[in-house]
């Protein structure tokens, strides 16, 4: 059996010109953004076509000031 959820993309590892990574958030009963998961590498064609989809996040972002790895680490919004 598989199961799907929906998640929003709420950062990203390299630039969000050129996303490397996808980092995954859902929000919580409090309706706060709260990190899930990561996905895999992105091969360049796949970061390409989702750049396209995201903007650089503003000051405002839930996540602004947590630290997820050692891996460079921009905020995004899915637009």
């Amino acid at each position: 059996m598989r199961e799907t959820t929906e998640a929003i993309v709420g950062a990203v590892t390299g630039p969000v010109a050129s996303p490397r990574g996808l980092l995954l958030g859902r929000y919580d009963d409090r309706q706060r953004l709260q990190y899930t998961g990561r996905s895999t590498t992105l091969a360049r064609a796949a970061g390409s076509t989702i750049a396209g989809h995201l903007t650089p996040a503003g000051s405002e972002h839930p996540w602004t000031g947590w630290s997820f790895s050692a891996f460079p680490v921009e905020l995004a919004c899915w637009s």
